[in-house]
Protein backbone atom coordinates (compact mmCIF):
# COMPACT_ATOMS: atom_id res chain seq x y z
CA UNK A 1 0.00 0.00 0.00
CA UNK A 2 1.64 3.58 -0.80
CA UNK A 3 2.04 6.36 1.61
CA UNK A 4 0.02 9.27 1.43
CA UNK A 5 1.00 12.52 2.01
CA UNK A 6 -1.35 15.41 2.34
CA UNK A 7 -0.51 18.92 2.10
CA UNK A 8 -1.36 22.11 0.27
CA UNK A 9 -0.80 22.31 -3.58
CA UNK A 10 2.34 24.24 -2.94
CA UNK A 11 5.66 23.67 -2.25
CA UNK A 12 6.18 25.02 1.51
CA UNK A 13 6.54 22.46 4.07
CA UNK A 14 6.09 19.42 1.62
CA UNK A 15 8.93 20.37 -0.79
CA UNK A 16 11.84 18.42 1.78
CA UNK A 17 9.73 15.95 2.40
CA UNK A 18 8.97 15.02 -1.30
CA UNK A 19 12.68 15.12 -1.66
CA UNK A 20 13.16 12.68 1.10
CA UNK A 21 10.75 9.76 -0.24
CA UNK A 22 12.09 10.26 -3.89
CA UNK A 23 15.78 9.94 -2.25
CA UNK A 24 14.37 6.74 -0.66
CA UNK A 25 12.12 5.67 -3.59
CA UNK A 26 9.25 5.44 -1.21
CA UNK A 27 6.10 4.41 -3.03
CA UNK A 28 3.80 7.31 -1.95
CA UNK A 29 0.99 9.35 -3.53
CA UNK A 30 -0.04 12.99 -2.85
CA UNK A 31 -3.58 14.32 -1.61
CA UNK A 32 -3.28 18.21 -2.46
CA UNK A 33 -5.64 20.64 -0.61
CA UNK A 34 -6.41 23.62 -2.85
CA UNK A 35 -6.42 26.76 -0.88
CA UNK A 36 -9.02 29.45 -2.50
CA UNK A 37 -8.92 32.78 -4.18
CA UNK A 38 -8.55 36.06 -2.28
CA UNK A 39 -10.15 38.46 -0.92
CA UNK A 40 -11.45 34.99 1.75
CA UNK A 41 -8.88 32.06 0.76
CA UNK A 42 -11.00 29.55 1.51
CA UNK A 43 -9.69 26.48 3.27
CA UNK A 44 -13.03 24.15 3.22
CA UNK A 45 -11.66 21.72 0.93
CA UNK A 46 -8.80 20.74 3.57
CA UNK A 47 -11.22 21.44 6.46
CA UNK A 48 -14.29 19.43 4.94
CA UNK A 49 -11.58 16.28 5.93
CA UNK A 50 -9.35 17.64 8.50
CA UNK A 51 -11.16 15.56 11.42
CA UNK A 52 -12.10 12.85 9.67
CA UNK A 53 -8.24 11.23 8.79
CA UNK A 54 -7.95 9.50 12.35
CA UNK A 55 -4.84 11.92 12.96
CA UNK A 56 -3.70 12.81 16.55
CA UNK A 57 -3.35 16.71 16.08
CA UNK A 58 -4.79 17.17 12.41
CA UNK A 59 -2.74 19.52 10.52
CA UNK A 60 -0.98 19.68 7.53
CA UNK A 61 1.53 18.49 5.92
CA UNK A 62 0.16 14.39 7.11
CA UNK A 63 1.72 11.58 6.41
CA UNK A 64 -0.55 8.15 6.24
CA UNK A 65 1.83 4.93 6.38
CA UNK A 66 -0.71 1.82 7.11
CA UNK A 67 -1.67 2.46 10.85
CA UNK A 68 0.71 4.97 11.26
CA UNK A 69 -0.79 8.55 11.09
CA UNK A 70 2.04 11.30 11.31
CA UNK A 71 1.31 15.14 11.08
CA UNK A 72 4.32 17.70 12.12
CA UNK A 73 6.90 18.46 9.13
CA UNK A 74 9.78 17.59 11.23
CA UNK A 75 8.04 14.56 12.80
CA UNK A 76 6.84 13.18 9.10
CA UNK A 77 10.77 13.36 8.15
CA UNK A 78 12.29 11.95 11.13
CA UNK A 79 9.82 8.99 10.45
CA UNK A 80 10.65 8.79 6.81
CA UNK A 81 14.35 9.09 8.25
CA UNK A 82 14.21 6.48 10.83
CA UNK A 83 12.65 4.05 8.30
CA UNK A 84 16.15 4.44 6.20
CA UNK A 85 18.96 4.95 8.59
CA UNK A 86 19.23 8.57 8.03
CA UNK A 87 19.06 10.22 11.34
CA UNK A 88 23.11 9.66 12.35
CA UNK A 89 24.46 6.61 13.67
CA UNK A 90 26.15 7.21 16.91
CA UNK A 91 25.20 9.16 19.34
CA UNK A 92 27.30 12.28 18.68
CA UNK A 93 25.71 12.13 14.90
CA UNK A 94 22.22 11.92 16.35
CA UNK A 95 22.51 14.77 18.38
CA UNK A 96 24.60 16.72 15.89
CA UNK A 97 21.36 15.66 13.48
CA UNK A 98 19.12 17.03 16.24
CA UNK A 99 20.64 20.33 16.45
CA UNK A 100 20.78 21.15 12.99
CA UNK A 101 17.08 20.16 12.16
CA UNK A 102 16.28 22.72 14.66
CA UNK A 103 18.57 25.40 13.41
CA UNK A 104 17.12 24.77 9.91
CA UNK A 105 13.83 25.50 11.19
CA UNK A 106 14.34 28.45 12.90
CA UNK A 107 15.88 30.01 9.71
CA UNK A 108 12.91 28.74 7.61
CA UNK A 109 10.73 30.57 10.59
CA UNK A 110 12.32 33.80 9.97
CA UNK A 111 12.14 33.43 6.02
CA UNK A 112 8.13 32.84 6.97
CA UNK A 113 7.76 35.95 8.76
CA UNK A 114 9.49 37.61 6.19
CA UNK A 115 7.11 36.63 3.51
CA UNK A 116 3.85 36.59 5.12
CA UNK A 117 4.18 40.17 7.68
CA UNK A 118 6.44 42.36 5.50
CA UNK A 119 5.77 45.06 8.11
CA UNK A 120 7.78 42.86 10.94
CA UNK A 121 11.11 43.33 9.96
CA UNK A 122 13.70 40.99 11.55
CA UNK A 123 17.61 41.07 11.18
CA UNK A 124 17.02 38.79 8.97
CA UNK A 125 15.35 40.75 5.93
CA UNK A 126 18.52 42.69 6.20
CA UNK A 127 20.57 39.11 5.31
CA UNK A 128 17.84 38.53 2.86
CA UNK A 129 17.95 41.59 0.90
CA UNK A 130 22.08 41.95 1.10
CA UNK A 131 22.17 38.22 -0.43
CA UNK A 132 19.32 38.78 -3.02
CA UNK A 133 21.04 42.59 -4.10
CA UNK A 134 24.52 40.12 -4.59
CA UNK A 135 22.65 38.05 -6.87
CA UNK A 136 20.91 40.76 -8.65
CA UNK A 137 24.24 42.83 -9.58
CA UNK A 138 26.02 39.69 -10.60
CA UNK A 139 22.42 39.25 -13.13
CA UNK A 140 20.21 42.09 -13.13
CA UNK A 141 17.08 40.04 -14.56
CA UNK A 142 17.45 37.04 -12.37
CA UNK A 143 14.72 38.45 -9.97
CA UNK A 144 12.30 39.31 -12.86
CA UNK A 145 10.63 36.18 -13.02
CA UNK A 146 9.87 36.45 -9.22
CA UNK A 147 7.51 39.26 -8.51
CA UNK A 148 7.39 38.71 -4.72
CA UNK A 149 11.11 38.88 -4.66
CA UNK A 150 11.20 42.19 -6.61
CA UNK A 151 8.11 43.35 -4.48
CA UNK A 152 10.66 42.12 -1.32
CA UNK A 153 13.73 44.32 -2.73
CA UNK A 154 11.21 47.55 -3.35
CA UNK A 155 9.54 47.41 -0.03
CA UNK A 156 12.76 47.27 2.00
CA UNK A 157 14.89 50.03 -0.06
CA UNK A 158 11.84 52.44 0.27
CA UNK A 159 11.60 52.03 3.96
CA UNK A 160 12.76 55.53 5.30
CA UNK A 161 15.87 54.78 6.97
CA UNK A 162 17.58 52.50 4.20
CA UNK A 163 16.40 54.76 1.72
CA UNK A 164 18.11 57.81 3.18
CA UNK A 165 21.26 55.41 3.84
CA UNK A 166 21.61 54.68 0.01
CA UNK A 167 21.66 58.24 -0.67
CA UNK A 168 23.95 58.88 1.68
CA UNK A 169 27.60 59.03 1.27
CA UNK A 170 28.24 56.50 4.08
CA UNK A 171 26.39 54.20 1.81
CA UNK A 172 28.89 51.54 0.11
CA UNK A 173 27.63 50.11 -3.20
CA UNK A 174 30.58 48.81 -4.56
CA UNK A 175 33.72 47.30 -4.58
CA UNK A 176 31.87 44.35 -3.40
CA UNK A 177 34.71 42.08 -2.35
CA UNK A 178 38.65 42.58 -1.91
CA UNK A 179 40.75 43.12 -5.02
CA UNK A 180 42.02 39.68 -5.66
CA UNK A 181 37.96 38.52 -6.45
CA UNK A 182 37.67 38.15 -10.19
CA UNK A 183 34.36 39.98 -9.53
CA UNK A 184 32.71 42.58 -7.57
CA UNK A 185 36.58 43.99 -6.72
CA UNK A 186 35.82 47.36 -8.27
Amino acid sequence: MAIVLGYWDIRGLGHAIRLLLEYTESNYEEKKYIEGDAPNYDKGHWLNEKFKLGLDFPNLPYLIDGPHKITQSNAIMRYIARKHNMCGETEAEKIRVDILENQIMDTRMDLVRVCYSPDFITFVDFLAYDVLDLIRIFEPKCLDAFPNLKDFMAHFEGLKKISAYMKSSHFRPTPIYMKMALWGNK
